[in-house]
């Protein structure tokens, strides 16, 4: 079985971009990404409304970190320190080596490609670092752009299963793409 450790916090970096841990100062990044209902729109989550809210929210990344069970960065461009959004190791589930990768990011940087380019330093922590077999990223069936993010990663489809989780007053479909690390091209 695997064994996690997510310290030190493992920052990383891209040609364009820079991947490091979030801070109390980011507390309104993290209010615009996960208060913004264009980019909550595929994720079966209640919008934050409020610094309080967004402080939960790190806290609550904050533990998974400590206690080795999730881990997220900020992702920020390089160039001018912008912050475009933030992206994670979640669901591990060590007796199977297996885990799941999300992402978020705010949608003015929609199609510049950074969502893309930041899963690479992710998908290689986790199969280099973390010794996982398979990373797994579930989608909503109507998030195209999350489905060619996957793709372009190398990600093949496994499962859509309909109406499988409960949110929000509704059912919601998700899609299940994965990448054995056998497959994954660096």
């Amino acid at each position: 079985m695997l064994s996690i450790n997510f310290h030190p916090f493992p920052n990383l970096e891209t040609e364009r971009l820079y991947l490091r841990r979030l801070t109390e100062a980011d507390i309104n990044d993290i209010l615009a990404l996960r208060g913004n209902p264009e980019a909550m729109k595929y994720i079966p989550r209640p919008l934050i409304e409020n610094e309080e809210q967004a402080l939960a929210h790190l806290k609550m990344i904050d533990e998974n970190i400590e206690n080795n069970t999730a881990i997220n960065w900020g992702v920020y461009l390089k160039e001018d320190s912008k912050f475009v959004g933030f992206m994670g190791i979640y669901r591990i589930k060590p007796e199977n080596y297996r885990a799941e990768i999300g992402y978020m990011i705010l949608p003015e940087f929609n199609g510049k490609g950074y969502t893309t380019e930041a899963i690479k330093p992710i998908v290689t922590y986790g199969f280099d670092e973390m010794q996982l077999h398979s990373m797994e990223g579930v989608i909503d069936p109507h998030n195209i752009a999350s489905e060619r993010v996957l793709q372009k990663n190398g990600f093949v489809k496994e499962a859509h299963i309909l109406e499988n989780e409960f949110a929000l007053g509704k059912f919601w479909d998700t899609v299940i793409y994965s990448l054995l690390k056998r497959n994954f091209k660096r």
